[in-house]
């Protein structure tokens, strides 16, 4: 044991910057590791995030106006309580949209479900009519910071101060008023009731609080209650997509940055050979051998991953911008311990595991050091090699490309690994490009309409049609209705929409098939597809209310809502079973570029409250936050690419010194021996860019269209980087490679011939 560390030391003090470049590359894959779990925390768990920062209540209790909820805080279990609040409800008009809101008296920020502002400022006593807008609401309502928003009904006014961030369920129009904060003195005098929050030691007891609260209170003086459970789940309902995404990522990452440390302690200990043939002709075993190696990169592993985790514990919510906010939201998250203690530990263990597998083959190292350096130089020339040699061909040019593929199996390795973290940066821009899309064209993800158009009993079909078509930034006006339908043999519902007509039918989005043009022809969803087991070309018969419904699926179209459970046909398809039938709503086609907010205030003033104007709901707006992560993520695999790329340059430099008495010896200057290095580099680079993009763009292709599928919005939204782009990254690519090779490439052939002789020997 005494020798062996007297070698590791001597080793060590040999071989300083070997070692430092290892302790850092682990440090790196470790801190890179750890920075995509705070960033999958903080973005695919948005909701927790909003609860740990303001301190969130695991009950609400409403209560009616006569009850003391003060009492609350002598259950058992309840740590602090929030409250009580008086409520009142209320219906707010803004931009010719409206909703049910509940409005809840305070005057400062409660400490127990505090509202955590994202725009504007809070309420202020000088300005009693102020309000804060929770953000689902304020997102409902088009309100911003300085809107006023009216009372239908009545003369009064309300001015939007801030709009703020909760973690109490959402709002949900029909099913669930928003929620508003007010003065006390901005309610009406008649109150609707109270409200009360609880924050509990053991989150986990709160139905045994809740019936303890009712018990204490009387059951008909609690109205309606509410748990962090219920919020939790439909908050996190809509982050599935980023959920599976950057879970993908994740692992991705994952396999990338175990195949960077193992080809890092691969190259050193083929770097180690002459030192491991006189270490056996002295009279070590070869199981001392392996212990040497795995004790040394065992160390270094673990000093590079104790590293990492104490940077990221100490100086990650430092970082500027999103990521650093990520890391200090993950420090408050739950399981942020057990994930700062497991990472670091499951990739030391993986280095371990790696190291042991290299250190056995160093083990089996003969003895003899000579054997090495009999070998062929280099390797013979290939012909490909000596016809462009003679074609008088760069010669640097020709030896770099024909070194950078000699050694088969070595060179494949390489490429493979380098290729892994590109290929998914690859995946990373088709998620980015598609989300733009959804953006940028939404009418071809079935978001043909930018508006959707409600009128009253008082005004006609032809009246209404004529009353939007007047409007010079409105292009077309589809008339429709959406009723539930039950298809034989299912217990749930489906939506069946009528949409256009046969002389100005509904741009549809098709992903298959084609248009319905004739009677009772109907396109669907992929969802609605999966649910019936059939495909398109069938017939189906559903059943609306007492009346069947015969249609004849002629395409897929791709349907963003009701998770794809869609069919959809043309309103004299509908009419033709039922001649009464009106349109409920209208959907408008919108110019390019034109305002929603301007064109929906314009006709909620023209329709003098006979009309409700609704924007249509872009599925892209809630998958902002993973552009930011997207971003975050590229960084992460391109650090990897980084440390794999020059793991592959030392490997090189390395190889290139048996090589350097003959690459002098036929007359080439330090400057071409150089250049030879460098272009091993960049063909290894180009190889790894080329087969990158060709295996990331059809499996980006097929892992968004497949979570298209899953969701029922159907395959065909997914979307590749621009041909430009793809070219970008391809040269940035190999000329940073070339460019980090040009160093150490420059050094290595400005040896001095004693020195080359001695690395040979």
């Amino acid at each position: 044991m005494r020798a062996t560390l007297r070698w590791a030391h001597a080793d060590l003090r040999t071989h300083r910057g070997e070692a430092l470049f290892i302790v850092l590359a682990t440090a790196g894959i470790v801190a890179s590791l750890l920075l995509a779990a705070a960033l999958f925390g903080y973005a695919t768990n948005p909701w927790q995030r909003v609860f740990t920062q303001s301190q969130g209540a695991h009950v609400w209790i409403h209560t009616g106006p006569s009850a003391d909820p003060r009492r609350l805080a002598e259950v058992d279990g309840v740590t602090s309580v929030a409250g009580p609040y008086p409520t009142a409800g209320a219906t707010l008009e803004s931009r010719g949209t409206r909703a049910s809101v509940e409005l809840r008296g305070t005057v400062e920020p409660p400490a127990v479900g505090r509202p955590l502002l994202t725009a504007g400022r809070w309420l202020d006593v000088g300005a009693p009519d102020g309000v804060v807008l929770e953000s689902s609401l304020a997102r409902a309502l088009w309100a911003e910071p300085g809107d006023v928003l009216t009372l239908p009904g009545t003369s009064r006014t309300l001015t939007v101060r801030g709009v703020a961030d909760s973690a109490e369920p959402r709002y949900s129009p029909g099913e669930r008023p928003g929620l508003v904060w007010a003065l006390p003195s901005a309610l009406p005098r008649t109150t609707g009731g109270q409200v009360t929050g609880l924050r509990l030691t053991d989150p986990e007891d709160t139905d045994y609080a809740v019936q303890r609260a009712v018990t204490l209170l009387g059951t008909g003086a609690v109205t309606e209650v509410s748990a962090w459970q219920q919020a939790r789940a439909e908050a996190q309902g809509d982050n599935r997509l980023l959920g599976q995404v950057l879970g993908l990522f994740g692992l991705g990452a994952l396999v990338a940055a175990g195949l960077a440390v193992h080809g890092a302690i691969g190259t050193r200990v083929r770097g180690h050979l002459r030192d491991i043939s006189v270490l056996k002709a002295i009279g070590f075993t070869p199981g001392q051998v392996v212990r040497i190696f795995l004790l040394q990169h065992v160390a270094f592993a673990l000093l590079g991953a104790v590293l990492a985790a104490a940077l990221t514990e100490g100086l990650g919510s430092r970082i500027p911008g999103r990521l650093g906010d990520a890391v200090g939201v993950w420090q408050g998250l739950p399981g942020y311990t057990a994930a700062l203690f497991a990472v670091p530990v499951a990739a030391v263990l993986f280095i371990a595991a790696t190291t042991g597998l290299a250190a056995w083959r160093a083990g089996r190292v003969p003895p003899v050091p000579g054997l090495r350096a009999a070998a062929p130089l280099g390797g013979r020339l290939s012909g490909l090699a000596r016809g462009a040699l003679g074609l008088r061909l760069p010669s640097a040019l020709v030896l770099g490309w024909h070194k950078a593929f000699t050694r088969r199996l070595r060179s494949l390795a390489t490429v493979a690994r380098l290729a892994l973290p590109l290929l998914l940066i690859v995946v990373a821009m088709s998620a980015w490009t598609t989300m733009d899309r959804f953006h940028s064209d939404p009418e071809q993800i079935g978001l043909a309409a930018g508006l959707t158009v409600r009128a009253d009993d008082s005004l006609s079909e032809p009246g209404v049609r004529a009353l939007l078509a007047r409007n010079p930034q409105v292009t077309a006006v589809h008339p429709g209705v959406e009723v539930a339908a039950l298809a034989p043999g299912q217990t749930g519902t489906i939506a069946l929409r009528g949409l256009g007509t046969h002389e100005h039918p509904y741009p549809f989005s098709l992903a298959e098939g084609r248009l319905p043009s004739g009677p009772d022809e109907a396109v669907a969803g992929q969802g609605l597809l999966d649910l019936l087991d059939v495909r398109v070309g069938v017939w189906i018969r559903m059943m609306v209310g007492d009346r069947p419904q015969i249609l004849h699926i002629v395409g897929r179209s791709i349907e963003p809502e009701n998770s794809g459970r869609v069919i959809s046909t043309s309103m004299d398809s509908l009419r033709e079973n039922d001649p009464e039938l009106r349109p409920s709503l209208y959907l408008l086609q919108l110019r390019q570029g034109a305002d929603q907010h301007r064109v929906a205030a314009a006709l909620t003033a023209s329709g003098h409250g006979h009309i409700d104007v609704h924007a249509v709901t872009n599925p892209a707006d809630g998958l902002s936050p993973l552009r930011a992560v997207v971003a975050g993520l590229i960084a992460v695999l391109a650090l990897i690419g980084l440390i794999e790329l020059l793991t592959a340059i030392g490997g090189t430099v390395r190889e290139g010194e048996r090589d350097l008495l003959a690459l002098k010896a036929i007359g080439l200057t330090p400057r071409q021996i150089t250049a030879v290095t460098v272009t091993a580099t960049g063909c290894t680079a180009l190889a790894a860019v080329v087969v990158g993009t060709a295996l990331g763009l059809p499996l980006a292709h097929w892992l968004i269209d497949a979570q298209g599928r899953s969701s029922g919005i159907g395959a065909g939204i997914a979307r590749g980087p621009s041909p430009v782009l793809l070219v970008l990254f391809g040269v940035a690519a190999v000329l940073g490679a070339a460019a980090l090779a040009a160093l150490p490439a420059a050094r290595a052939a400005r040896r001095r011939l004693a020195d080359t002789l001695s690395a040979v020997s």
